[in-house]
């Protein structure tokens, strides 16, 4: 089947628990990784640290979410993996082709996401409408910078 778009590779693995001071612990202190940003949206329920590991191309974000409210949906803690990001080359291209293909997204649409990048996320499970979803992993398209779709197409 031919696509009129390219996967380009992970850009973010997303992890979340209650507290993310333990999530810290791990992905900062031990792996070493560095913190290079933050992000908090009510809307969203998130308050995340966005950490690095890696250089250039090469580099994958590793953000460290917990819930602004644990009582609150989207819940980021229930989910330990919340989600992974994959580069695409052509974002509205992407979700044209693969919605028409019956793959189901979530609500939202084509967004800033925290790391400044256009964001839209596929639904973890799909529906009669649209039968294809992440099978239980939410998975995130960013929108991969001139700089990234150069080095890895």
């Amino acid at each position: 089947m031919t696509k009129p778009f390219k996967i380009l590779g992970i850009q973010q693995v997303a992890i979340g628990g209650p507290d993310k001071s333990k999530l810290q612990k791990l992905w900062v202190d031990m792996f070493g990784l560095e913190i290079t940003g933050t992000f908090q949206s009510e809307r969203e329920n998130v308050d995340e640290d966005i950490c690095a590991m890696g250089k250039g191309v090469h580099k994958v974000e590793v953000d460290l979410m917990q819930p602004i409210d644990p009582e609150k949906k989207p819940a980021v803690h229930a989910t330990p993996l919340n989600h992974i990001g994959l580069w695409v080359d052509n974002l509205p291209v992407a979700v044209e082709w693969l919605t028409a293909n019956g793959v189901r997204f979530a609500p939202g649409g084509i967004r800033k996401g925290a790391a400044g990048y256009d964001i839209t996320f596929l639904h973890p499970k799909g529906n009669e409408e649209f039968p294809i979803g992440g099978e239980g992993v939410l998975i995130e398209l960013v929108q991969a910078p001139a700089d990234v779709i150069a080095a890895l197409s």
